[in-house]
């Protein structure tokens, strides 16, 4: 599967049942062309049909709009950690990786549209869709890869959809930190030290290109030498002023998904125990639900309520073949589509390597033209070129739309984005643009507005593109130059929590919140969202005062993860709260004279460019920074430098409420974790046996004296049964490779009686194995030296002692995302320099995802500091 973010976050993500992950459609592999004939008319049914308007709703309820906002101080505030508790009410997600996008605090507030009929956005960089994969545990983990001279460092721009920055947020540009270089950077001819450490199979010439140590370019796919001439941006005169971001653009659009494929004729839903003959508009929305039957989705009420509405309208254009009247939820029955759809994910599982690689093939071949764009004559990646699929809408917590249809986006809904004598795109499928811009002031490629919320979907350049990387260095250089004004700042708000004038003691104290708890600025929401707040948009009902100077808040945030903390404060700011307070009811705003653009506003007249999130990314980075400093790692290992690493991690991601349910599969990975232990205690235990039978002066070694407290009896022989089982296994399988190579040979295979003879010396083995439980003795079976036993014990205890390190850091990073952090609000350039300082490979703490982002900040010096 392609690495390029989608445009969608997981959560969001629709499904599509029929079409594989592989590019197969039900087993077949998919044709991007659609002709005139198979143009699909779901989208139509409810766009424009007169005698089905889009469902209705009147979901009341107060809520927030917030925009995100940022704070934390050097140290947290709080005397204990916020930490959500999740009691039934509240079911704590894994927060976003998006969780830093930089968007607009003053976009008008827009009623749902029509697909395609969207009001052009605004000439400005607005929020792009970041992908939650990027917070997925695949991503966060890193890469053990040996360490290689930053500078020679190839980066591989791997497509990455994350936060972009509005006009309003825009970062002051970096002084000049590197001398500015004007001629194009020449290929890479150095190779890493795994490259050049591979011995030769023979002498011989020296071909043109192997010179000063570089590797033959013989045998090097075009991808790979292109993937070599890396665009060195931050080195070159770049132009952060917030103008023009470009002078020529060309790319090929975006690549829509398939038509819908109708299932087998067999495959039918029930209603009322019947069959149903369903046109293929009606089946496919049917399908969308079916393939999420056993998940809670299906288990929640409004997301049956909303899908159920918007299906029946689909059906009053498209209605049933036979005739059959669906009108209750409760008599359809779905799952003879899902169990297709299950059979076809396990065909799709059963397949060899050869027929996953040849359909990744296909479909790369298909996707190729769409993920790269010539920018300004370089050939940069496209981050989220695929057009999602039509689906049911899941958000985030309770939101009131969920299960709702997102309709099928065709080139009608679309605006390009592209070169004024750049060659316009073609569709892959037939319709015409809905328009072509020629706009070099913003960096989105295309855009289109999804029915659901009415929110722009943009397609920009990958994580590792030299737009997105200068965006990302503008956001970390402002949040430095907020070093300078913090202090007046601070006075400042300070002076103004006991101000006459109501509306800037109001503003002082969310001032106050948003820098020492790192709460969202937040806003007001609409009657169709999910009701998440921020700071200004606290009502009395998430405050309450416990004298004589605590305050609990509880409410839910982003993405609807509930905030929790118990905090001690100053005693004016006790005292202010509970001004603001009086006379009000729950539902009443805390903060009813401030707002985030007034609150914005004011920042900007503290420093040029401040708004309320800076303090977020400032307050992350200082803090991350200051743990780092905290700990003595001269003589540490580098495990216990990397737990140092995530433990300073982890009080940024509780400071900025990072939050995750445990994993489902924690207690299991944990339990295989300890068993992996005891596997390790299992092999020193008998290596310490080996030394008592060779000589019995070593039972006086104190450093072999102790036995192994957690290997009791039925454990060893539950280890050992597996063992025996494995070496089984291994002989079984070393056996049919050794026959099938006779055969292609032309010999004649083995008899069965060797394979009969190795296994009985593998019962054998285990048998003296079990004769010596409880007996302090161990043979080996082949003999080794007391010196060379010895070492395999150190390094065992070594091994056993980092492995411990590892089981205690898995646990404790249970309920907290690290991965939104190293994304969005630690400033890479710490990382990079604490990794120089105290030789940790960046590889162990960066993934390739980050290492392609953050391509600019690995050549720091060691004692760069935030």
């Amino acid at each position: 599967m392609s690495t390029d973010s989608p445009m969608f976050s997981d959560d969001d993500r629709p499904i599509r049942p029929a079409v594989n992950g592989n590019g197969h459609v039900n087993g077949k592999p998919v044709d991007y062309s659609m002709s005139e004939d198979d143009d699909l008319p779901l989208s139509q049914a409810i766009r424009k049909s007169e005698s089905a308007p889009p469902v209705q709703r009147n979901l009341k309820r107060k809520k927030p709009v917030y925009a995100e906002s940022s704070s934390e101080d050097d140290t947290p505030l709080a005397s204990s950690p916020a930490k959500a508790s999740t009691n039934g009410k509240t079911k704590v997600k894994a927060e976003s990786d998006a969780d830093e996008d930089y968007e607009s605090e003053e976009l008008p507030k827009k009623k749902r549209p029509v697909n395609g009929n969207a009001k052009k956005p605004p000439k400005k960089k607005l929020k792009e869709e970041s992908d939650a994969g990027a917070s997925s545990d695949e991503d966060d983990q890193p890469i053990a890869t040996k360490k290689s001279a930053p500078r020679k460092r190839k980066v591989k721009a791997e497509p990455q959809s994350d936060d972009s920055m509005s006009e309003d947020d825009k970062p002051i540009a970096k002084k000049a930190a590197a001398k500015p270089r004007t001629k194009k950077v020449k290929k890479e001819e150095d190779v890493s030290e795994s490259e050049t450490s591979k011995p030769k199979k023979r002498a011989g010439k020296a071909k043109k290109g192997e010179q000063n140590g570089a590797s033959p370019t013989k045998g090097k796919t075009k991808k790979e030498e292109e993937q070599e001439e890396t665009f060195r941006w931050w080195e070159a005169n770049a132009n952060g002023d917030g103008s023009i971001k470009w002078t020529t653009l060309e790319h090929n659009g975006v690549i829509f998904p398939p038509p819908y494929e109708p299932l087998p004729k067999n495959v039918k839903m029930k209603y009322n125990g019947k069959e149903v003959d369903l046109p293929p508009e009606a089946e496919e929305v049917a399908g969308f639900y079916a393939a999420l039957l056993e998940t809670d989705h299906a288990q929640d009420a409004t997301f049956n309520k909303n899908f159920f509405e918007d299906w029946k309208t689909v059906m009053k254009q498209h209605p049933p073949h036979d005739g059959t009247k669906i009108t209750n939820f409760t008599s359809c029955d779905f799952r003879p589509m899902f169990e297709y759809f299950e059979g076809e994910k396990a065909k799709k599982k059963a397949m060899s390597t050869e027929e996953k690689k040849a359909a990744k093939k296909a479909k790369d071949e298909l996707e190729a033209k769409y993920t790269t764009c010539l920018l300004d004559g370089r050939k940069e990646k496209v981050g989220n070129f695929r057009v999602e699929p039509p689906g049911l809408f899941r958000g985030r917590g309770d939101h009131p739309k969920k299960g709702a249809l997102k309709f099928r986006v065709r080139p009608e809904d679309i605006t390009i984005n592209i070169g004024s004598t750049a060659p316009i795109p073609i569709p892959n499928m037939p319709g015409k643009w809905k328009a072509v811009t020629h706009d070099n002031t913003v960096t989105w490629l295309a855009n289109w507005t999804e029915n659901v919320n009415g929110n722009h979907k943009y397609v920009f350049l990958a994580a590792g593109s030299s737009l997105k990387g200068q965006s990302d260095m503008q956001k970390f250089e402002k949040a430095r130059e907020l070093e300078k004004h913090v202090a007046r700042i601070r006075q400042n708000y300070t002076a103004d929590l006991r101000s006459k004038v109501m509306a800037d003691r109001q503003r002082a104290t969310t001032m106050y919140f948003i820098d020492k708890l790192a709460l969202r600025a937040g806003n007001e929401k609409g009657e169709d969202e999910a009701d998440t707040v921020g700071c200004c948009s606290l009502r009395c009902e998430h405050v309450t005062l416990e004298a004589p100077d605590w305050i609990i808040f509880d409410f839910l945030g982003k993405d609807s993860i509930r905030y929790y903390n118990r905090v001690t404060v100053d005693a004016q700011v006790f005292k202010n709260i509970r001004i603001f307070k009086e006379n009000k009811n729950d539902d009443d705003n805390l903060f009813d004279r401030v707002t985030t653009s007034s609150l914005n506003k004011h920042l900007t007249n503290e420093m040029k460019g401040l708004t309320a999130k800076v303090f977020r990314t400032y307050n992350a980075s200082r803090t991350f920074q200051n743990e780092l400093a905290k700990e003595n790692l001269a003589d540490a290992t580098l495990q216990e430098k990397l737990n140092a690493y995530n433990k300073a991690n982890r009080m940024v991601a509780v400071l900025c409420n990072h939050q995750r349910s445990a994993p489902k599969t924690h207690d299991q990975s944990m339990e295989k974790m300890r068993n992996k232990l005891r596997s390790f205690k299992y092999e020193r235990m008998k290596l310490r046996h080996a030394l008592f039978a060779m000589d019995p002066k070593f039972k006086k070694v104190q450093a072999y004296k102790d036995e192994e407290s957690d290997l009791d009896d039925d454990w060893i022989a539950e280890h050992e049964d597996d063992l025996k089982a494995k070496e089984i296994e291994k002989a079984e399988k070393k056996y049919a490779r050794e026959n099938e190579k006779l055969e292609e040979e032309g010999s004649k295979p083995n008899k069965d009686s060797i394979l009969k003879e190795r296994i009985a010396a593998i019962e054998e083995e285990f048998k003296e194995l079990k004769n010596e439980r409880g007996t302090r003795k161990h043979v080996q079976k082949r003999p080794k030296p007391t010196e060379k036993i010895e070492e395999l014990i150190t390094k065992l205890t070594d091994k056993i002692k980092a492995f411990k390190l590892q089981i205690v850091d898995r646990d404790e990073g249970k309920e907290v995302a690290l991965g939104t952090s190293k994304i969005n609000y630690l400033d890479p350039r710490i990382t990079a320099a604490w990794c120089k300082t105290h030789d940790v490979p960046i590889e162990k703490l960066f993934s390739k995802t980050l290492l392609t982002k953050f391509p600019w900040a690995l050549e720091v010096d060691k004692d760069w500091k935030f």
